[in-house]
C-alpha cells in the first residue's frame, strides 16, 4: 500500500464549539500582550474578544484586514513563542487556577475563523476602483502576496511575477502537505486574487538588471520578494551525488508532482537528514511518513539548542526518528557510480557561546565514525543565488547577497525599488514576511503619492 495518502491533507482544525470555549477563557486584557507579540499585527486580542461576544464576522474581518494570509499564519506560525507565549491566561491566578502554562490556543482560533469564512462564503473586501499606478512584485511568497493584497485593496494595479509554475512561494513548494495542504493554500490565494491581483507564473526576473528594467517597462514601483531558493551544502562539489538532496529539492519534489518518485527513493531505505530547524523536521517526518526503514537526524549541537519548535521535535520523536546529537557530518561516502552510501561524521562538544547566544560546537579530535545511508538530505539553510546581484546590480546588498532595505519602509538604495521577506532577513517566519509586505505596501503608496504631486 502506498504511503502517499498520508500526505494529502493536514489534520482538521478545531470547530465552532471548541473555538468559543477557548475564546471564553480570554481575560480581555486592556493592552492585550498577545497582540503586541504578533509580528504581523493580526490583533489576536481584538478578534478573540469579538469571537467571545459572538461577533464571528467581526472577528474574521479583523484577521483579514490585518493579515491577508491569516489562515496560513494560523497554521504555520510558531504561536508558542509569539502571541501565545505572551498570553495572560497562561499565568495562574486565584480567579483562573486553570491558567498555569495553558495559553489561549490563538493559532487554532485564527485558523478556525478563516476556514469558517470560506465555509460561509463570507467576503471581507469589495474590489476597489482601479487606479492608474502599476506595481510589480517579484515573488509570490508570503511577502509578495501580502504587499500585492495591501496595494490592491486601494485599487493599485499589482502584478506578481513568479518563477515557478504556480503561485505561493514557500507556502506551496517549501512545506509538506500534512502541515499545510494545497486546498488550504488555493483558498488563501483566491482571497488575494479576488482583490484584483494579477499573477504571471513561469516568469522569472533573473536576467541582467531584470528587476530594474521593470521600472523602464512602465511599472511605477517594484517590490522584491523572491525568497531564498538556493541551499547551503556541506561541500559544493557533492551536488551531483545520486541520493543526496538539498531540503529545497526534496520538499519541492513532494509538492510538484514527484511525490511517488520520492516515495520510491525513500520507502524501506535509511535516510539521514542534516540540520536542526523546522525545515529539517519537515524532511525527517515526511521521510518517516513515506515509509523509510530508519530516519536519522544529524545535528552538531545539543537538543536544547535546536531551533525547531517543541511540537515539531515531539512529532519527529513520535514518528520514530533517531536523533544523533553532538555530531558533525564532514563528508559523504559514495560507490563507484557516485551513489550515496553513507556519511563520515565527527563527534562534537559544546564550547563557549557564539554570536547566536548558543554554545559553539567543537569537533572532538580522532572521533570520526561512519553512518550508512541510502538517502541524505541537507537542511542546513538557504541562501541567495550567487548571480542574484546581477538581477538588481544597483541595489545594495550585504556580504551574504541579502538586499539592504530600510526596516521602516522596505526601500532599497534604488528609488522606486522596495524589498522584503527572506531576501532581506535571511530565512525567517511567514509572519515576518507578511509584515514586510504590509510595511512596503504602505511605503509604496506614500512614494507614488509624492510622484503625483
Amino acid at each position: 500500500m502506498s504511503n502517499i495518502d498520508n500526505f494529502k491533507q493536514m489534520k482538521k482544525g478545531i470547530d465552532l464549539a471548541q473555538a468559543m470555549a477557548e475564546a471564553d477563557r480570554c481575560l480581555l486584557c486592556h493592552d492585550a500582550p498577545c497582540s503586541q507579540n504578533c509580528p504581523a499585527d493580526t490583533e489576536p486580542g481584538v478578534f478573540i474578544r469579538k469571537l467571545r461576544f459572538k461577533n464571528i464576522t467581526g472577528a474574521i474581518r479583523t484577521i483579514k484586514q490585518n493579515n491577508i494570509l491569516g489562515g496560513a499564519c494560523g497554521v504555520l506560525c510558531p504561536t508558542a513563542r509569539l502571541c501565545e507565549k505572551a498570553c495572560s491566561a497562561r499565568f495562574k491566578s486565584s480567579a483562573r487556577p486553570e491558567g498555569a502554562d495553558r495559553p489561549i490556543q490563538i493559532g487554532k482560533i485564527q485558523r478556525f475563523l478563516i476556514e469558517h469564512s470560506w465555509e460561509r462564503d463570507f467576503k471581507v473586501f469589495e474590489k476597489a476602483e482601479p487606479r492608474s499606478e502599476k506595481v510589480a512584485i517579484v515573488g509570490s511568497g508570503p511577502a509578495g502576496l501580502s504587499c500585492a493584497a495591501e496595494l490592491a485593496k486601494d485599487g493599485y494595479q499589482a502584478t506578481i511575477f513568479e518563477a515557478h509554475p504556480e503561485p505561493g512561494g514557500v507556502l506551496r513548494y517549501g512545506v509538506v502537505s500534512f502541515r499545510f495542504d494545497l486546498n488550504f493554500l488555493e483558498k488563501e490565494l483566491a482571497d488575494v486574487k479576488a482583490l484584483g491581483v494579477q499573477f504571471k507564473c513561469n516568469t522569472p526576473i533573473n536576467g541582467p538588471e531584470g528587476a530594474e528594467k521593470l521600472l523602464e517597462e512602465g511599472y511605477n514601483a517594484v517590490f522584491l520578494a523572491p525568497g531564498l531558493w538556493d541551499a547551503f551544502s556541506l561541500k559544493s562539489e557533492n551536488k551531483n551525488i545520486d541520493g543526496l538532496f538539498s531540503s529545497v529539492e526534496y520538499l519541492e519534489a513532494l509538492r510538484n508532482g514527484r511525490l511517488l518518485e520520492m516515495e520510491n527513493k525513500v520507502c524501506g531505505k535509511t535516510v539521514a537528514v542534516i540540520g536542526g530547524g523546522s525545515v529539517a523536521m519537515d524532511c525527517i517526518e515526511s521521510a518517516a511518513e513515506l515509509g523509510a526503514q530508519d530516519v536519522y537526524l544529524i545535528y552538531r549541537r545539543s537538543y536544547l539548542q535546536m531551533p525547531a519548535e517543541t511540537e515539531e521535535l515531539n512529532s519527529a520523536m513520535q514518528a520514530g526518528v533517531h536523533f544523533m546529537l553532538l555530531n558533525q557530518p564532514v563528508d559523504y561516502i559514495t560507490d563507484d557510480a557516485d551513489r550515496i552510501k553513507g556519511l563520515q561524521i565527527m563527534r562534537t562538544r559544546l564550547g563557549e557561546a557564539d554570536d547566536s547566544g548558543r554554545r559553539k560546537p567543537e569537533i572532538i579530535p580522532d572521533s570520526q565514525w561512519t553512518l550508512d545511508a541510502d538517502v541524505v538530505i541537507e537542511a542546513i539553510g538557504n541562501k541567495a543565488p550567487d548571480d542574484s546581484t546581477q538581477w538588481w546590480p544597483h541595489v545594495k546588498v550585504d556580504a551574504k547577497k541579502l538586499i539592504k532595505a530600510d526596516p521602516l519602509t522596505g526601500l532599497t538604495s534604488v528609488q522606486g525599488i522596495f524589498a522584503g521577506g527572506d531576501i532581506i532577513r535571511g530565512p525567517a517566519l511567514v509572519v515576518n514576511a507578511v509584515q514586510d509586505g504590509k510595511i512596503a505596501a504602505k511605503a509604496i503608496k506614500a512614494y507614488l503619492g509624492k510622484q503625483e504631486e
